[in-house]
């Protein structure tokens, strides 16, 4: 029986997917469409591989996944916006005031 044999792939964890070209899509079109975008590295979890969340000038954010911290590093130059830490700096203030009011917008239910 093969109870122990090795999978060969790309040498994730199982359910590892690192950005695809519609989450960098998806980024970019963020970048382009609001003003004041700061870019915040999420370290991998047991969960969640990289991410990276976009947090523009309002708090208005968006999330996806990123083949490293590097690799977010490379994206945020490219576009020409600031990228931190996210482990080092904590969530910007914006972002939870803008989650606020969009939970009071919504009823109070989340």
């Amino acid at each position: 029986m093969a109870w122990f044999r090795r999978r060969k792939d790309s040498g994730g964890a199982p359910g590892h997917r690192g950005a695809n070209r519609a989450d960098l899509e998806h980024l970019e079109e963020f970048v382009r469409s609001r003003r004041g975008v700061e870019a915040f590295i999420e370290p991998r979890t047991t969960v969640t591989e990289t991410t990276v969340l976009l947090i523009a000038h309002d708090g208005e954010w968006t999330r996806r996944r990123i083949d490293s911290p590097e690799g977010a590093r490379r994206f945020a130059h490219r576009l020409a916006i600031p990228i931190y830490d996210v482990a080092l700096v904590g969530y910007p203030q914006r972002m939870r005031d803008f989650n606020e009011r969009r939970k009071k917008a919504a009823g109070g239910a989340v």
